[in-house]
């Protein structure tokens, strides 16, 4: 089983070759380029990387949201067109449970909480507890106020892992009043495509697939203008 992972839901374009047990190749850029310059050049030189035709492919897997508007529209249309040409199912992979992937194994008996900054104060945000080694996840994918989240966070008795774009934004608000607050490591903080990629594959066994036709952002909440246009 492999996967053709992408996951554009920020600043950092990533692309990666998975199957159940291993990361075969995983490219990434965080660059001023935007994600439309990257990713399909970074995804032709990750198959030839890896030695994998992309007909060798099962299934294309995606971050899906939350993130950023365009960054995710411009992950879904590249895996959209790729699936349908190639005839392979989609499995869409929540960003926020993507990063919480990053730390499966690394952070034991902890609060994982990937947090996305979402601007005006809020933050996009799920709870995924790492004891015994697996993910639990404590929450759905949400958008929430930043000092909501920290009631949450506060007293759990565990240490509180930040990863994500928003996690040195949360850190340095949190830190003086939750001592157990820790950032990720700068190489697990931020999205990764080899995550998707691993759930991916999870998911593509458990029959969790959608095809491109029905593959679709999810954005939690309305985009800014839409938000003005109903005030």
């Amino acid at each position: 089983m492999i996967i053709l992972a992408i996951d554009s839901s920020a600043k950092t374009a990533s692309a990666a070759l998975c199957n159940e047990n291993h990361v075969l190749a995983e490219f990434s850029a965080h660059t001023q380029l935007t994600h439309s310059q990257t990713l399909m050049p970074m995804t032709d030189s990750l198959f030839r990387a890896a030695g994998i035709l992309p007909g060798e492919i099962d299934a294309c897997a995606v971050a899906c949201g939350p993130g950023s508007f365009t960054g995710l529209r411009i992950g879904i249309a590249a895996i959209k067109g790729l699936a349908q040409a190639l005839g392979k199912p989609c499995v869409p992979v929540s960003t926020l449970e993507g990063l919480a992937q990053n730390l499966q194994g690394v952070c034991e008996n902890s609060l994982i909480c990937p947090v996305m900054d979402a601007r005006c104060g809020q933050v996009y945000n799920a709870l995924f507890d790492s004891a015994g080694g697996k993910l639990s996840r404590l929450t759905e994918d949400r958008a929430i106020a930043a000092e909501d989240l920290l009631k949450e966070v506060q007293d759990r008795g565990k240490t509180v892992f930040l990863v994500g774009d928003g996690a040195d934004l949360c850190y340095n608000q949190y830190k003086e009043v939750c001592q157990e607050i820790r950032l990720a490591p700068p190489a697990l903080r931020f999205q990764r495509a080899a995550s998707i990629g691993l759930i991916g594959c999870r998911l593509l066994a458990e029959g969790k697939t959608v095809t491109p036709a029905h593959l679709m952002p999810a954005y939690l909440r309305l985009p800014q203008a839409e938000r003005n246009l109903k005030k």
